[in-house]
């Protein structure tokens, strides 16, 4: 399912503790769409679920399912290994930050919650998140060039898949999304246009005279 443009963006909050996630709830429901998960088994069936949420805000301490665990669940789905994962974690729990980075959680934010920073990183991470899917999405669908192409040792025309010979410029026009605009190297410039060369050497000469 795609999502239309004026689609609020879904989070989906994991957490054990019913008060912590209402919490966030009240923290973001009124700019995103909140989706609420109790266990790491339960977040991982949503998370595949259409439509998939936009961002994921993941407890660590978790009992059965803890938050390292779900990560590394989520980063091995191709359905949701690009959401982005932002760890949960008290002041008073010891979080391996190197394992958090290592399987691919992009921040963390601590309790007690502080609204500002909660509302600043998943603001930025959603705005991460999109650009990294609209690149994405451009490198999928750009056009390129491969195979053998037959070009002329001459005059450098190519002869496309119908036997036409054409400009370089038209063709790669025709095969790719590129655009050309019009300039002249030094060699070029040097061998047809010989008086403008002169004319810029005088000029760069009278400058230094100066």
């Amino acid at each position: 399912m795609n999502k239309q443009p004026n689609d609020k963006p879904r989070i989906l909050i994991v957490d054990d503790l019913p008060e912590n996630i209402r919490i966030l709830i009240e923290l973001l429901g009124a700019e995103y769409a909140t989706v609420p998960a109790i266990s790491g088994a339960v977040a991982l069936k949503k998370a595949q679920t259409e439509p998939r949420p936009d961002l994921i805000l993941l407890d660590i301490m978790m009992p059965e399912m803890d938050g390292y665990d779900v990560c590394r669940a989520l980063k091995g789905n191709d359905l949701t290994r690009h959401i982005p994962v932002i760890f949960i974690t008290a002041v008073s729990e010891v979080m391996d930050e190197a394992m958090a980075f290592n399987l691919g959680a992009v921040d963390y934010v601590t309790k007690p919650f502080h609204p500002a920073t909660i509302a600043a990183r998943v603001k930025t991470h959603l705005e991460l998140s999109r650009h990294i899917r609209e690149l994405r999405h451009a490198l999928e669908t750009v056009k390129t060039l491969s195979g053998l192409i037959p070009i002329c040792a001459g005059c450098k025309k190519i002869r496309d898949d119908k036997g036409y010979w054409k400009q370089v410029e038209t063709y790669i026009c025709e095969h790719t999304d590129a655009h050309f605009s019009h300039g002249i190297c030094p060699d070029c410039l040097k061998a047809h246009y010989p008086d403008m060369k002169i004319s810029q050497e005088k000029n760069s000469e009278d400058a230094k005279d100066e």
